[in-house]
């Protein structure tokens, strides 16, 4: 079984620079952990919100790195300092609509300024190797995990397609869909 990698982005001016304990980035690693059965590795990266270093990071993440899933937390709300979602697109080859419609409609039963959230996903390829799911989420620990536990019955077999690593879930906790085979 090849060990999955996951790439896991926390975008923060001040957890960069050190002023701002970064809780997006383990709250996220700690959802993977719980989620995924299958052996993995988490790639981390805690970098400022500037749309060129988030684009160089993902691309480190997908094309030197072999990360399969790519999550980022943080930078997709309307300030103007948040582009996340603009350096997600700019190194995506294909957008994912359905993650984010889901993402948003989830956080829409919890707060009413959910529709300010910017959450993507795209679709990297990596030369001839397959690629990687990239997937923006909020900032907020309890949404990372409201957000990412909402589509990720989807994200293993979205892998799949992409010629990814076959990951394995903890069904008690999230149940990955695969369509039955004929």
């Amino acid at each position: 079984m090849t060990l999955a990698k996951f790439g896991v982005v926390t975008v923060s001016d001040r957890a960069s620079r050190g002023e701002y304990e970064d809780r997006g980035g383990p709250a996220l690693a700690a959802c993977l952990a719980e989620f995924v059965a299958s052996p993995f590795e988490v790639v981390a990266a805690v970098i400022p919100d500037e749309q060129d270093v988030i684009e160089a990071t993902l691309k480190r993440l997908v094309d030197d790195d072999g990360c399969c899933l790519v999550v980022t937390t943080g930078g997709t709300g309307p300030a103007r300092r948040d582009v996340t979602v603009e350096a997600t697109l700019a190194v995506g080859h294909r957008r994912m609509p359905g993650f984010g419609e889901l993402m948003r409609q989830v956080s829409l039963e919890k707060v009413p300024t959910a529709i300010l959230s910017r959450q993507e996903a795209t679709i990297r390829y990596a030369g001839d190797r397959g690629g990687a799911l990239i997937i923006n989420l909020p900032g907020s620990p309890k949404a990372i995990r409201e957000c990412l536990i909402a589509v990720f019955p989807a994200v293993p077999y979205c892998v799949d397609l992409i010629e990814g690593p076959y990951i394995e879930t903890h069904d008690e906790v999230v149940t990955a869909f695969r369509p039955k085979k004929k």
